[in-house]
C-alpha cells in the first residue's frame, strides 16, 4: 500500500500507472492504514486522482477536506497547461457525499466560476493533435463549431454543439452542465434579498424579470443569482438547438436528453425564484405545442408536466391539455417502453396528491396506468403498491377491483394490439363478421369481439360494468396463458389484491361491503384460466371475505340471495372450496340475531335447508360409483355451521342430532376409509361427537354459538370464541365419562 500511495503521489511516474495505482487503492479502501493527503498538491490530475481515493474512504472528515481543496484550487489560477475538468467530477462526487462540507463563500465562488463556464466558453473548434510523423497533415486554422444539422454555430457553446475537437473551456462548459441540476439542488435555493425582491408578488415579479434578466449586467447580481440567469439562457438554447435536425442519430439522442435536462433545470430554477416563471411558462408551452405529436420525444413530457404542476397558479395557466395529452396517449402508445414506463409511474408516485384532488383527468386516468403494469408487471409491482393506495376512493374501488383480477387478460390485449398495429396495411381490414375468427388476432378486428378489446384497453374510467361481458374474450384469450409476460403478470395479482382489500377495509361503508361480497362470489367464475393464478386469486378473495364479512356482519342478511345461490352450488365446493368454506363459516358466524336484528327464523331456516342439502350431497354413498374427497375442513365447517344455525333455531336440533349421527356412520364406512387418511377421519369424527354432544344441551349450545347482543364485543365473549374446540371436548368429557367415572 506504502508503494502504491508514493507512485501515485510521484510526479515522476507515467500518467498510466498513476491511474492504476489510484484504481487498486479505491478496490482497498475504506482502509485506516492508508496515509493520503491532497491538502498541497497542485497539479489538477494528480489531485483529481488523490481524491478519488480519498473519497473512497467514506469518511466526512476526508470528504469536507476534499471538497475545500479542490474549490481553494479552483479558486486560484490554474499553472499553465493545467485544466480545471479534471476537478468538476470531484466536486461533484464531494457534493453528492457531504454538500454541507462548502462554506457559503465557496458556493459563490463556484458559482460565479459555473456561470462563466456555461456562457463564455470557446465557440472555435480546438486544434487537432498531430501525430508527428512524415505523412501528417498540415495543422489547419480550427474553424468554427457548427449545431447538430451542420449550420455554424452564432450563438454561445452548448453542450450540443459540434466540433471535431474541444478547447479546454468547452470540455468545462459541458462539465458544469452535466452537474448543473445537483449543484443548484445543494447551494441555489438559499436565495439572497435584493431591495427589488420585496413586496413583489405573482405576476408583477414575473414581469419585473423580463426587463432585469435582459437588461441588468450579470456582475450586478451575486454569484447565485447571476448562476440562475445563466443557467437559464443556457437551457433557453438548448431547448432552441433541439428544434433542428440532426445529421447523426447520436446526436437525435443527445438532443432529447438535454431536452429533458434543460426542463428539470428550468424547473428548479423557477421554484428557487419565481420572476422566471412568466417566462418559463411561455417557452415551454411553445415547446409543448412542438414535441407532443412526436412519439420520440414522449419522455419529455414528463418534465415539462412537471413544471406546470408546480408553477400554473402562479402562472395563471390552464394546462389540462398537457395533462390530459400526458395521461391519456403516452400509456396507451408507450406502454411496451420499460425506462418511459418506471419514469411515468414514479412522476405519479411523487405527484399522488393529484389523485386524491378533485382534477378529473388523473383520477380518470387509472385505467390507463394499469397498462403499464400489465405490461411491465415483475419491475413495477412495488411502484405500484406505493401508488395503489391513492388510486383507490370510493368511486373507483369497483372498477380498479375488476382491472386487478383482468391483469393477465389486459397483458393479452396488450400483446395482441401490439402484434396487430406491426401487420402490413394489407392485412388489417376488418375480419367478416360472419366467419368466426380462427385466431387472437383475427379477434381484434372482428365485430364480435372489438368491442370487448376496447372495453379492456380504454384509456379512462367508466360507470360501465362488464365483467359477464368479457367471459368470451377471457376464453378467446386463453390460447396466450402460457405466455411468460402474462405468467408474470398473474404472480402480481395477489399481492396487489391483498393490498386493495387493506386500503379499501378504512373506508369502505356498507353498501360498498356488500357490493364488493357479491362482486368477488361472481368473478371467482370469472378469471383467467392459469390454474396457479386462480388458485392464488381464491386463496385471497378467501381470507378477504372473511375480513369484509367481520366489518360488515349485517351482509350475511342484507345479501342473503346472493350468498344463498353461491353455497347452494356443490360445484363449489371442490372447484372454489377455499371461498367456499369461508363463506360457510361467515354464515354460521354472523347469521345471528346478535349481529343483525332483522335476522329472522325463516331465513335461518333458508339457510339451514340450502347448507343441508350440499352437505349430504357430499356425504352420501351411492352404489357402484366412488366416492369424491372433499376437504375435511369444508365439512367440519358445514357441520359446525349447521350446529350454529339450529343453536338458533332449536326446532331444527333433531334435524341435527340425526344427520350428525349418520355422519358418523358414513366417515366409519369401508368406501369413506379408503379416500380419507386417518388423521382426518380420526379429526372429523371427534368434531361430529362433539357437536352432537353439545346439541344434547341445548342452553349450553345457544349461549355458545350465539351469544347475547350485549356480550357480542367483551373480553368474556372473545374468550369464549378462543377457547371453543377447549370447550367442545369438555362437554364431551361430561356427556361421555372415561370408563369407570360417573359424572357428579
Amino acid at each position: 500500500m506504502e508503494l502504491l500511495r508514493t507512485v501515485l503521489c510521484s510526479s515522476k511516474s507515467p500518467a498510466q500507472i498513476q491511474v492504476l495505482c489510484a484504481a487498486i487503492l479505491r478496490e482497498m479502501s475504506p482502509c485506516n492504514e492508508l496515509i493520503l493527503s491532497c491538502d498541497k498538491i497542485q497539479d489538477a490530475k494528480l489531485l483529481s486522482l488523490v481524491s478519488s481515493v480519498l473519497l473512497a474512504q467514506a469518511n466526512k472528515k476526508v470528504v469536507s477536506a476534499v471538497g475545500q481543496c479542490v474549490v481553494k484550487v479552483l479558486e486560484g489560477r490554474l499553472p499553465e497547461g493545467q485544466s480545471a475538468r479534471y476537478l468538476l467530477p470531484v466536486l461533484s462526487n464531494v457534493i453528492s457525499l457531504s454538500p454541507e462540507s462548502l462554506t457559503e463563500e465557496q458556493t459563490n465562488v463556484v458559482s460565479k466560476k459555473m456561470a462563466d463556464w456555461l456562457r463564455h466558453a470557446s465557440i472555435q473548434q480546438g486544434v487537432t493533435q498531430s501525430s508527428g510523423g512524415f505523412f501528417s497533415p498540415r495543422s489547419r486554422q480550427p474553424g468554427p463549431v457548427t449545431e447538430v444539422d451542420g449550420a455554424v454555430a452564432t450563438d454561445f457553446f452548448t453542450v450540443l454543439s459540434v466540433g471535431q475537437c474541444h478547447t479546454q473551456d468547452q470540455w468545462l462548459n459541458m462539465q458544469a452542465f452535466s452537474m448543473l441540476r445537483k449543484w443548484l439542488l445543494c447551494y441555489g435555493g438559499k436565495k439572497l434579498k435584493t431591495p427589488n425582491s420585496d413586496d413583489k408578488s405573482g405576476m408583477d415579479n414575473s414581469v419585473m424579470s423580463v426587463v432585469s434578466a435582459t437588461s441588468t449586467s450579470g456582475h450586478l447580481l451575486p454569484p447565485k443569482e447571476h448562476l440562475r440567469e445563466k443557467a437559464f439562457e443556457y437551457c433557453q438554447r438548448l431547448i432552441e438547438q433541439s428544434n433542428r435536425r440532426p445529421l447523426k442519430k447520436d446526436d437525435g439522442d443527445l438532443q432529447k436528453a438535454c431536452l429533458i435536462e434543460a426542463v428539470a433545470i428550468m424547473d428548479i430554477i423557477c421554484k428557487q425564484d419565481s420572476s422566471y416563471v412568466y417566462r418559463a411558462t411561455s417557452f415551454l408551452k411553445t415547446l409543448h405545442g412542438r414535441i407532443c405529436g412526436d412519439a420520440t420525444y414522449a419522455r419529455a413530457l414528463l418534465p415539462i408536466a412537471q413544471f406546470f404542476l408546480n408553477h400554473s397558479e402562479m402562472a395563471t395557466v390552464d394546462s389540462d391539455a398537457i395533462y390530459k395529452h400526458l395521461f391519456t396517449d403516452i400509456p396507451a402508445q408507450h406502454f411496451h417502453n420499460p425506462s418511459l414506463a418506471f419514469e411515468f409511474v414514479q412522476f405519479c408516485k411523487d405527484n399522488n396528491k393529484l389523485f386524491t384532488e378533485t382534477s378529473s383527468i388523473f383520477k380518470q386516468s387509472f385505467p390507463n396506468l394499469f397498462k403499464f403494469l400489465a405490461w411491465n408487471s415483475p419491475p413495477l409491482i412495488s411502484e405500484f403498491v406505493d401508488l395503489l393506495p391513492f388510486l383507490l376512493d370510493a368511486g373507483t374501488a369497483i372498477e380498479i377491483f375488476h382491472l386487478l383480477l383482468d391483469l393477465p387478460c389486459l397483458t393479452a390485449a396488450l400483446d395482441i394490439q401490439l402484434r396487430s398495429t406491426a401487420l402490413p396495411t394489407s392485412k388489417k381490414a376488418a375480419s367478416n363478421p360472419s366467419v368466426k375468427p380462427a385466431n387472437c388476432i383475427e379477434a381484434y378486428r372482428h365485430p364480435l369481439y372489438k368491442s370487448m378489446f376496447q372495453y379492456l384497453l380504454r384509456t379512462s374510467s367508466t360507470s360501465e360494468d362488464a365483467p359477464e361481458r368479457l367471459i368470451p374474450l377471457r376464453q378467446l384469450l386463453g390460447s396466450l396463458a402460457s405466455s411468460p409476460r402474462i405468467v408474470q403478470c398473474s404472480e402480481t395479482v395477489p399481492v396487489l389484491l391483498e393490498l386493495f382489500f387493506r386500503v379499501v377495509a378504512e373506508f369502505a361503508d356498507g353498501p360498498l361491503i356488500n357490493q364488493l361480497v357479491v362482486l368477488l362470489l361472481q368473478r371467482s367464475d370469472q378469471l383467467y384460466e392459469i390454474p396457479a393464478f386462480k388458485d392464488d386469486v381464491y386463496r385471497v378473495l378467501s381470507s378477504q371475505l372473511v375480513m369484509l364479512c367481520s366489518l360488515h356482519p349485517a351482509l350475511i342478511v342484507e345479501v342473503s340471495t346472493e350468498i344463498l345461490e353461491f353455497s347452494g352450488m356443490v360445484s363449489n365446493v371442490q372447484n372454489k372450496e377455499p371461498i367456499f368454506t369461508h363463506m360457510v363459516w361467515a354464515i354460521g358466524e354472523y347469521m345471528s340475531v346478535s349481529y343483525d336484528k332483522r335476522c329472522t327464523v325463516e331465513q335461518i331456516n333458508q339457510f339451514f335447508e340450502t347448507l343441508e342439502v350440499v352437505l349430504f350431497e357430499i356425504t352420501q354413498l351411492r352404489p357402484l360409483a366412488s366416492i369424491p374427497r372433499y376437504a375435511p375442513s369444508t365439512i367440519s365447517v358445514l357441520m359446525a355451521t349447521l350446529t350454529k344455525l339450529a343453536a338458533r333455531s332449536q326446532d331444527l336440533i333433531p334435524r341435527v342430532s340425526m344427520f350428525l349421527s349418520k355422519m358418523r356412520t358414513f366417515l366409519q364406512s369401508p368406501a369413506v376409509t379408503s379416500v380419507y387418511c386417518e388423521a382426518d377421519l380420526e379429526e372429523l369424527l371427534t368434531r361430529t361427537t362433539e357437536l352432537m354432544n353439545l346439541l344434547k344441551m341445548p342452553d349450553v349450545a345457544q349461549f355458545v354459538f350465539t351469544p347475547p347482543a350485549a356480550a357480542g364485543s367483551t373480553r368474556f365473549q372473545r374468550e369464549v370464541n378462543d377457547t371453543l374446540p377447549f370447550a367442545l371436548r369438555m362437554v364431551t368429557h361430561l356427556l361421555e365419562p372415561a370408563p369407570g367415572c360417573m359424572p357428579r
